[in-house]
């Protein structure tokens, strides 16, 4: 029976994913790979998608994979990147990993008003000794702002909301199969 629900379409495509052994991080990437085969630019379109999802066994219908694909696209641009199709399809943080991911955010929120600004990073991220910077090429605030941007700061307001931090972090766990070498990572990013 078609669905119209985006949560249930994906558990299904999860599911079909998981019986045809799509568990890792190279399955993942694997998969994408053979869904992108017609153009080759990292995103997927409505009906590189559709295909991609028959290709790869699971049982949607078009409707279904349109529902889908529009559900995945967070950024709203039509597409489903890598990083939205990891996300989509491994799910958010299991509570290890989200415990990390919070504990590094709530070490530079310092004033605790959910925001994480460019003062509050500033001592964590020298700019000074950035290539760019060296060469005259970027200011430091530049440099700066390109690393907020890199953390999903969107709008380049200067600040990194808890959401979007979260978001930024979703898609760095969505690439690490592993628990212990994801918080290994979060613990020496960040000192935690």
């Amino acid at each position: 029976m078609e669905s119209t629900n985006p949560i249930e379409i994906l558990n299904k495509v999860r599911a079909d994913l998981t019986s045809r052994g799509v568990k890792t991080i190279r399955g993942m990437g694997r998969s994408f790979r053979i869904m992108d085969s017609v153009d080759g630019n990292r995103k997927l379109d409505k009906q590189e998608f559709y295909w991609g999802l028959k290709d790869l066994g699971t049982k949607v219908s078009k409707r279904e994979s349109e529902l889908l694909l529009e559900y995945l696209d967070v950024n709203q641009d039509g597409f489903v990147d890598y990083n939205e199709f990891l996300v989509g399809i491994r799910g958010k943080p299991n509570d290890k990993r989200q415990a990390f991911i919070d504990k590094a955010f709530f070490k530079f929120d310092l004033d605790g008003n959910g925001t994480i600004t460019a003062h509050d990073l500033v001592t964590v991220y020298d700019c000074s000794s950035h290539p760019k910077v060296q060469s005259g090429e970027m200011s430091s605030d530049e440099v700066f702002t390109e690393f907020l941007a890199c953390f999903g700061d969107k709008n380049r307001d200067g600040l990194i909301t808890r959401s979007e931090w979260n978001d930024y972090y979703a898609a760095v766990s969505s690439n690490v199969d592993s628990d212990e070498h994801f918080c290994a990572l979060m613990a020496n990013a960040w000192k935690l």
